[in-house]
């Protein structure tokens, strides 16, 4: 299988051509901003600061700034010289220590996009989060079907708000989680990663467990895509449903996932 360093060459190849409009001139480009360069200083406008920082990125900064993948140590030290996005980070080895060995994995990773690389741009450290934080001696809570089935939006709150502690304590500022997706084919593969076929229902669990981890400064991402589910439960395929569909079936948890849980991101 290919590392996802190599296939982000293959997604290089096709998205050069649209960020070749933007790259900034030679004029001295490869050079390290200074200090003072505004989109450093966090007491500016965003938009200011991103007007900036966008003016002095190159092709490949730019591009690199467009995904997120895994890491382990075996992957090449110079795989992050341009920057990335977002890292998922997971290691192997003996349970006892291992929560002490990810945050300085973490924290060590964070160091070298912020020191060593051009821009010094932080990346944002993602894992899955769906029904506990996915690593070694975190809590396993009760997948999403079996929290739905309590019909208590209150509970799913809590257990938010335990993942994202979890989360947060480990250095992890994104999680990939909840799947509002509603489930009404039973042959997907994927039924039990969901709040079931109600779209009521996934509004009001998916707004009560965005919104606790919200509230602890992690990121949610609602995902996979809306009306993910085609014909015969096969996954990430062709979706044919109308516009009235769509407006009441499938954008609902969605909606109010971003609305009134303060989801920042989206799949």
């Amino acid at each position: 299988m290919s590392s996802p360093w190599s296939r982000s060459l293959a997604a290089w190849c096709l998205l050069a051509p649209a960020l070749a409009a933007a790259q900034p001139q030679a004029r001295g480009a490869a050079a390290r901003p200074p200090a003072s360069a505004p989109y450093r200083d966090a007491r500016r406008p965003i938009d200011v600061r991103v007007r900036d920082l966008l003016g002095r990125m190159t092709r490949e900064e730019k591009f690199w700034q467009l995904f997120m993948a895994p890491w382990d140590s075996t992957d090449a030290p110079g795989s992050l010289a341009h920057g990335i996005f977002g890292l998922q980070v997971r290691l192997a080895g003996p349970p006892a220590d291992v929560v002490r060995r990810q945050v300085a994995q973490l924290n060590a990773l964070q160091r070298t996009l912020v020191e060593e690389t051009r821009l010094g741009i932080p990346g944002l450290m993602f894992e899955e989060g769906l029904h506990g934080l996915l690593a070694p001696q975190a809590t396993v809570f009760p997948q999403a079907i079996g929290l739905a089935a309590t019909w208590d939006t209150a509970l799913v709150h809590r257990v938010g708000t335990a993942i994202a502690r979890e989360s947060r304590s480990r250095g992890i500022r994104d999680l990939l989680s909840p799947v509002l997706n509603v489930a009404s084919d039973v042959r997907w593969g994927r039924t039990e990663e969901t709040y079931g076929e109600d779209p009521w229902l996934a509004s009001r669990l998916g707004v009560a467990f965005v919104s606790a981890i919200e509230r602890a400064g992690v990121v949610t991402t609602p995902k996979h895509f809306v009306a993910n589910v085609g014909d015969g439960g096969r996954d990430s395929y062709p979706i044919e449903v109308n516009t009235r569909l769509l407006e009441e079936q499938y954008f609902p948890p969605f909606r109010a996932a971003i609305a009134e849980g303060g989801a920042r991101s989206v799949m």
